[in-house]
């Protein structure tokens, strides 16, 4: 009997593997067609995100001066009534003017990132 040849052997049960698996894909190299399709989401994600902070952010500020302008004419109303009305409108343009703003940008990046994702889309219908 050889004493020098001891050796341990254990296996990890069903969910423990299933987690072993996660932890590995975690720092597993990814595949080139799963790298262009996570740079296919990641283009089409950038297509809207600069026009939707752009109209957030105009809808915000819009929001608030259509708000001061409300407050003019409801709490200073001898005073600051027809230029709060005027506020008001301007608060109000500006909100509706968001959404084209948000569909002026997103289109123009559309138009700029076109080229890149239809070559994309292209190697990986292949």
């Amino acid at each position: 009997m050889d004493t020098n040849s001891k050796t341990f052997t254990y296996t990890y049960s069903a969910s423990q593997q299933e987690e072993l698996k996660r932890i590995r894909e975690k720092y597993a190299t990814p595949a080139e067609a799963e790298d262009k399709m996570e740079q296919l989401r990641k283009l089409d994600a950038s297509v809207t995100k600069p026009g939707m902070i752009a109209a957030l952010a105009m809808g915000i500020v819009s929001a608030l001066v259509m708000g001061f302008g409300m407050c003019c004419t409801m709490v200073w109303a001898d005073t600051l009534f027809v230029p709060g009305i005027v506020i008001g409108v301007i608060g109000i343009a500006g909100v509706c003017a968001a959404y084209p703003l948000y569909a002026h940008i997103t289109k123009k990046q559309r138009r700029r990132l076109a080229p890149e994702i239809m070559r994309l889309t292209d190697e990986l219908m292949k």
